[in-house]
């Protein structure tokens, strides 16, 4: 649901490792709920017309209210984002459904009941399955199908603005500690920020940074397979004979070199790497709210809203609000020091200021 990268010599924990999980989760909902929950399917036609599967919860008395499509981060996840025993999209539709927002949410394709190949897909697939979602909400009588927004939580929010850019009628996004800068910027600021988190030596941080950009920046350039692994392996011996006394210059052996390889054989991972979020931000003009935790190292506050901002603003978006919010990590927990590690300790699934945020600026716009 997050990203978290290999770094090239350093390598970060994946999200999905079985984190140690508390059970008490204060938020979650019980039912019954005091709305209307319906279980729902629609049909992606971009993608061999798999079936996806969701829940849209409808506020009680309200006609036509506003809706909001939830988009996951990266990884398969169900409809409620579940992760370490958190389930934040279903604390996200709870709270907003109960303000008068109506929520559809969906499990990812190839995920619990949604039907498709998760693992053959990319970022792009991702955002045909959000426009089949939208083109399902438009067929609806009892919303406002000229008030359909997008919320979208890490890739989640660099897809929000793929789909707003090339649909105008999506009436708002939220990004959720989304992506203003290109992947492979991402995937380093990641993993530093992981590194040091965990206590790294400087040095040897800085020395992997300049060879993390050596070979993304070969990523980024080149499409063909073999000319990539040539350049890796000649870049790569090249800063080793160039740089004798890096400490990392010992490392750098024909079985490390192939182990960079193995990037290759993500077809998601070397998508994301060359997506740069600002060709989409530029072409997107509805009103975005963008938020990000202080304490985020997955995707890092200063860069990536900032990114946002330059974007939107190049689009001639006449209504942005950006916000970092104090003490949060990357699932919009509030944290100590932001680390993988506390996910689950942490019982709060999704800080209730940030909550209030993105109720108060929907319905500041669309009641």
């Amino acid at each position: 649901m997050t990203f978290c990268s290999k770094s090239i010599f350093l390598i970060c924990i994946f999200f999905s490792v079985n984190l140690f999980s508390q059970s008490n989760r204060p938020q979650e909902p019980k039912a019954p709920y005091d709305y209307t929950s319906e279980a729902i399917y629609f049909t992606n036609f971009k993608a061999d017309s798999i079936k996806l599967a969701g829940t849209l919860t409808l506020p009680k008395n309200i006609k036509k209210p506003v809706v909001a499509i939830l988009i996951s981060g990266s990884g398969p996840q169900d409809r409620n984002e579940e992760l370490v025993n958190h389930k934040p999209f279903l604390v996200i539709a709870d709270y907003l459904t109960n303000h008068g927002v109506a929520v559809l949410r969906y499990d990812d394709r190839g995920t619990a009941e949604s039907e498709g190949n998760f693992k053959n897909a990319t970022t792009f697939d991702f955002a045909t399955d959000v426009e089949a979602a939208i083109a399902y909400l438009k067929t609806r009588n009892d919303i406002d199908t000229s008030k359909i927004g997008l919320i979208g939580h890490s890739e989640g929010g660099l897809i929000a603005p793929m789909v707003a850019s090339r649909n105008k009628d999506v009436a708002f996004t939220v990004l959720l500690a989304g992506t203003g800068v290109n992947g492979a910027k991402v995937l380093e600021t990641q993993s530093r920020r992981a590194a040091e988190l965990a206590g790294a030596n400087s040095a040897v941080l800085d020395e992997n940074e300049k060879l993390s950009k050596i070979i993304y920046a070969i990523l980024r350039t080149h499409s063909d397979v073999e000319i990539i692994k040539t350049k890796i392996t000649n870049e790569l011996n090249d800063f080793k004979m160039k740089n004798p006394t890096s400490i990392l210059a010992p490392a750098i052996t024909p079985a490390l070199i192939k182990q960079q390889f193995n990037i290759l054989k993500s077809k998601w991972l070397l998508t994301f790497i060359r997506i740069d979020p600002k060709d989409y931000l530029e072409k997107t003009t509805c009103p975005v709210l963008a938020l990000n935790g202080s304490k985020d190292f997955q995707v890092l506050p200063k860069i990536n809203l900032e990114g946002i901002k330059n974007g939107l603003e190049i689009a001639g978006n006449k209504d942005i609000t950006i916000k970092e919010l104090d003490g949060l990590n990357h699932l919009f927990q509030t944290a100590e020091t932001g680390s993988m590690q506390e996910y689950s300790e942490i019982e709060e699934t999704f800080s209730p200021t940030a909550l209030k945020i993105i109720k108060d600026w929907i319905l500041e716009r669309f009641k």
